[in-house]
């Protein structure tokens, strides 16, 4: 089962969408898509109101995708809490992407905004360009972050990658800004770019950083060194200053 939803226009009000996923589509067709409500601004709107809906084949979860063609930056929560099944979107996408999801796939070709894979419980989300803060993090007040499943981000990603992380993988292609890994508790992180301040009040876990940290906290200990992946990176432990046990593997740590 194929779903193709088409923005009407661009939004500028905000569209909180976390009905779209396809738990939500699967068995129905195009008059009982277009009925499912989504909120736009403070108005709950019925999906038919914002977007062109066109339905191919009929299918379960599992055997659901939809298709987002266009640019859906002004639209949160897409794929919250979906358990199957696929999304892609053809553009840039607002925050909470992914948030709670524990199973099927979802493809952004464009950016995807902060939050993305919020306490993410299984699944994956794929990210072809850049991601913003608290990928894969927990949101404020929750104790954990990402649980179990991958993200991968083929571009940069913002501040706090990982935050409150217990469990899963997070791969940045790029670099990455402040505190990647704070809180961690369980998981791996690989960033292939840069980092600032990695791992602080990390209790568990491994985060790989095969660019530069350009800065380093003080509360971890240097324990040689480890090749992965053909490189031969310095291995640390911390952060001693919580009594934590994780491992921090880096390729250059900068002294400025």
């Amino acid at each position: 089962m194929l779903v193709k939803l088409t923005p009407k226009k661009a939004f500028r009000i905000p569209v909180e969408a976390e009905n779209i996923k396809p738990d939500n589509f699967a068995g129905k067709g195009k008059s009982g898509i277009e009925s499912i409500t989504v909120c736009h601004g403070n108005k709950e709107v019925i999906l038919g109101s914002l977007f062109d809906v066109e339905v191919k084949g009929v299918g379960n979860e599992k055997e659901t995708k939809i298709l987002i063609d266009g640019d859906a930056s002004r639209i949160k929560r897409i794929g919250e809490r979906m358990t199957s099944g696929e999304i892609t979107i053809n553009g840039n996408v607002d925050m909470h992407c992914g948030a709670l999801m524990s199973g099927g796939k979802i493809i952004v070709n464009g950016d995807a905004d902060a939050w993305a894979g919020r306490e993410m419980r299984g699944g994956e989300i794929m990210v072809e360009g850049n991601a913003g803060h608290y990928l894969g993090a927990g949101y404020w007040g929750v104790e954990k972050g990402l649980r179990c499943g991958i993200i991968r981000v083929k571009g940069n990603a913002g501040d706090y990658v990982g935050e409150h992380m217990a469990g899963g993988e997070i791969v940045v292609q790029g670099s990455a800004g402040l505190l990647p890994g704070l809180n961690m508790s369980g998981g791996k992180i690989m960033i292939e770019g840069d980092a600032i301040l990695p791992c602080g009040e990390m209790k568990k876990g491994i985060m790989i950083i095969k660019g530069k940290i350009l800065e380093m906290l003080p509360s971890f200990r240097f324990d040689g060194t480890e090749v992965i992946d053909s490189i031969e990176l310095k291995k640390f432990t911390g952060d001693l200053a919580i009594g934590g046990s994780g491992t921090l593997y880096a390729n250059f740590v900068s002294e400025e």
